[in-house]
C-alpha cells in the first residue's frame, strides 16, 4: 500500500464529503477518535462539532498534502494545507489540518486524532 495515494485518496475522500454532507464524515471516525478544532480539544460529538459551524456551504481546495507512516501498526500523518472558501466571503482561509490515520483490519483506515487550525495572518 503506497502511503502517498492512501493519503490522497482520503484527502479528496474528506474534503468532498466535508464540502457536500458534513454529517457523512461519521464513518471516518471512532469512539476513541480525538480532535483539536481551533484549540478545542474534544472526543465526544466530532460529528456533532463539525456539522454544527455556522456556514452551511463551504469548497475546499487543497495546496499540499504531506504523509508519513507511524509505525508498525499501520498508521499514517497526513499534513493538509490549503484554502476553505464560504459562500458570500471574498476573501478565501487559509487552514492547516492534521490526520492520524489507523488502519482496520478490513483494510480501511479511520481518523484517530485530527488538528485543525484556520492561520490567521
Amino acid at each position: 500500500m503506497d502511503p502517498d495515494a492512501v493519503a490522497k485518496a482520503f484527502v479528496e475522500h474528506y474534503y468532498s464529503t466535508f464540502d457536500a454532507n458534513r454529517s457523512g464524515l461519521a464513518n471516518l471516525y471512532r469512539e476513541s477518535s480525538m480532535m483539536t478544532f481551533e484549540g478545542q480539544k474534544g472526543s465526544q460529538g466530532i460529528v456533532a462539532k463539525l456539522t454544527s459551524l455556522p456556514f452551511q456551504q463551504c469548497k475546499h481546495s487543497i495546496t499540499t498534502v504531506d504523509c508519513q507512516p507511524t509505525g508498525p501498526a499501520g498508521g499514517m500523518l497526513v499534513f493538509v494545507s490549503g484554502n476553505l472558501q464560504l459562500v458570500g466571503e471574498q476573501r478565501a482561509l487559509k487552514f492547516s489540518q492534521t490526520f492520524h490515520l489507523m488502519s482496520t483490519l478490513q483494510g480501511d483506515v479511520y481518523v484517530l486524532n485530527d488538528i485543525y487550525r484556520l492561520n490567521h495572518a
